[in-house]
């Protein structure tokens, strides 16, 4: 039943491309901020004609020394929002980030829109709540967010049609947007010549995420694919975030075509084996899953992010 399920909501996302590839339905205008500072980037996604407008993956500026956030990374999103005229009905996360903070509340509060991320989101905070010792304040149900998208859900933004795949694997709970001819696959998978995300994290796997790069690679090859970082490939100078998934397809250098399933798990593996840590992944995860909300003051009112001390 499952893979019928998932079989339905692709072939649903194939539909939606193909449209836009064959002029059946407008293409979506995609602007993209990139924030250096932590490798994201952050989409502008609109109907041309109405002006709907949806905001994917935004970061909300953090120095973790001083512990002081800043909004000049969001700030850049509201002044072109307002520039373009666009209408924001959507503020989506493709997951919940370990490498930065989400601006959603921020811009949802100048903009509009509703905060939206996958189902699976309630896996995410059931395990880092205990990990964080949240406590009973902090709901591990998905309420801190507008809307929870379930894989093969349907949406609009303006008359463009789109779908929501459910890509685990980096975590239990990454989702891709298909808008138009236009995917937003999140972390599952990066430019083709930096490879895939890592699937070591709390949740993830190293098979699923195989599985659901696959998944993502059977869509029409004329797609355009935005992907949420990059990290400059060895012999590349400039940071790029969009490409296609025929190219990704024919070269990616971890995931193409012919690359078989244990032989992904076992590079992937390995390679996680000798990362470190993202550097902002305590705070990001405390705030990201709760839909990008710090936890509340304490009683001299100051909000406060704990740092979990391990080898005591």
């Amino acid at each position: 039943m499952v893979d019928r399920e998932q079989d339905r909501a692709l072939a649903k996302a194939t539909g939606i491309v193909e449209n836009a590839l064959l002029g059946k339905t407008r293409a979506p205008v995609v602007h993209t901020f990139f924030d250096e500072a932590t490798f994201t980037a952050t989409h502008v996604v609109h109907d041309p004609e109405n002006r709907a407008a949806a905001i994917i993956d935004p970061v909300l500026d953090y120095d973790p020394a001083s512990g002081r956030i800043s909004y000049e990374s969001a700030d850049k999103v509201i002044a072109y929002v307002k520039e373009q005229g666009l209408q924001i009905a959507w503020l989506l996360e493709t997951h919940a980030h370990a490498d930065h903070l989400s601006a959603a509340p921020y811009l949802k509060g100048a903009l509009g829109g509703r905060i939206a991320i996958g189902a699976h989101i309630v896996e995410v905070q059931d395990t880092f709540g205990a990990m964080f010792n949240a406590g009973d304040e902090f709901q591990r149900d998905g309420t801190q967010f507008d809307h929870l998208f379930a894989d093969g859900d349907t949406f609009t933004i303006g008359e463009i049609d789109a779908v929501v795949l459910h890509v685990p694997g980096h975590t239990p709970a990454d989702l891709a947007y298909v808008v138009g001819d236009a995917v937003f696959p999140g972390d599952t998978i990066f430019m083709p010549d930096f490879g895939t995300a890592r699937a070591d994290f709390p949740g993830g796997d190293a098979r699923t995420l195989y599985r659901s790069i696959r998944r993502l690679l059977e869509l029409p090859g004329k797609a355009r694919l935005f992907l949420c970082h990059d990290y400059k490939a060895p012999g590349r100078d400039e940071f790029v975030w969009e490409t296609t998934i025929a190219e990704e397809r024919d070269g990616n250098i971890h995931a193409a075509s012919g690359v078989n399933e244990d032989d992904f798990v076992t590079m992937r593996e390995a390679r996680d084996a000798t990362l470190g840590m993202p550097r902002l992944i305590l705070p990001s995860i405390q705030v990201n899953m709760r839909a990008g909300h710090f936890p509340p003051p304490e009683d001299n009112g100051t909000r406060y992010l704990k740092i979990p001390v391990q080898g005591v």
